[in-house]
């Protein structure tokens, strides 16, 4: 819960931008839900307790159950969305899947991969590697998976070299 559902220095400043309590810990729950699950609730508040809990202590919100108030007016959880997919350069997955199925396509053709290569059980220690690639290491302020999510900060040899 706490690597999903923490709120960084650049949630919190979004989040700051809502006024009261109940707008906050809404926005919030559905910033960790879009991190955890690649994808909006239709029902924002529908997420277990203990999470409603721990995110409203993170905004020092003293009773949680002030985001009951959050569904009143439907545009809100709305905009709340098209805001975080704004700021984070998320898409729907309808409007990519026509361009991610062309791009497996071609590089199924240009690798030599065919449906069998890309069909293939991962073996243990890929599993294990992979398993690894949402984990937050000690010392580190994000999962290589969003780290190799969001590329990289510069656009210069040293950087790419660093993302590679």
């Amino acid at each position: 819960m706490e690597r999903v559902f923490f709120l960084d220095d650049a949630g919190k400043a979004l989040i700051a931008k809502r006024r009261g309590g109940h707008l906050k810990l809404g926005f919030a729950l559905q910033l960790g839900t879009v991190r955890f699950l690649r994808t909006f609730l239709t029902d924002p508040l529908d997420v277990p307790t203990e999470v409603m809990d721990f995110v409203a202590e993170q905004l020092e919100i003293a009773d949680p159950l002030c985001v009951k108030r959050y569904t009143e007016r439907e545009k809100t959880r709305l905009d709340h969305m098209w805001e975080i997919r704004r700021v984070f350069g998320l898409r729907d997955f309808a409007e990519v899947e026509d361009e991610l199925t062309a791009w497996v396509d071609a590089r199924a053709w240009m690798f030599e991969e065919g449906p069998t290569a890309i069909n293939e059980v991962p073996t243990p220690e890929q599993r294990q590697v992979l398993m690894m690639v949402p984990e937050i290491r000690p010392g580190m302020r994000m999962s290589d998976l969003e780290r190799w999510r969001t590329g990289p900060a510069r656009a210069s040899s040293p950087e790419m070299v660093k993302t590679l």
